[in-house]
């Protein structure tokens, strides 16, 4: 099942980089939430990715939005890759890969390389906007502008 924009994004419950359980429930209602699926930590185009919402992320705060990354490396990994490059927001372990066919992210070459999705949620957890693409550098733009779009309406 591949969720689409004005479907609900399904509850769920994953271990941020910090080793504490995150309940997608408890967030629905808080904040916009953009969540954004990626192949792998330390990678090229994973880092750039991260490194745009980084650089960003001030702004999603002031619209109200909490940004979410989501892969299958370990709760380790995440704590690394976000020390490393000081992305100041979550990331979700995956290691089941579950919560990424839940939202009906596919992968890419054959399934072999994990897919890359960003979704912007509102607060009543509908998804408002969804964007799939290999490429890493138009995510986080095009979420920022979804994002503002909600805060205008």
């Amino acid at each position: 099942m591949e969720l689409k924009v004005g479907d609900r994004i399904p509850n769920f419950t994953l271990t941020d980089h910090h080793g504490n359980l995150f309940k997608s429930d408890k967030k629905v209602g808080e904040n916009i939430l953009v969540i954004y699926f990626y192949p792998k930590n330390f990678t090229p185009g994973c880092t750039k990715e991260a490194c745009s919402f980084r650089d960003h992320y001030k702004e999603f705060q002031k619209l109200g939005a909490e940004v979410i990354g989501i892969s299958s490396d370990s709760v380790e990994s995440h704590q690394k890759f976000s020390e490393k490059y000081n992305l100041p927001f979550t990331f979700l372990s995956d290691p089941t890969e579950d919560i990424r066919q839940k939202f009906g992210v596919k992968g890419h070459l054959l399934g072999i390389i994990p897919g890359r999705d960003t979704f912007v949620v509102d607060k009543k957890g509908i998804i408002q906007f969804k964007f799939h693409n290999l490429s890493s550098s138009d995510h986080m733009e095009k979420a920022l502008q979804k994002v503002k779009e909600l805060q205008a309406e």
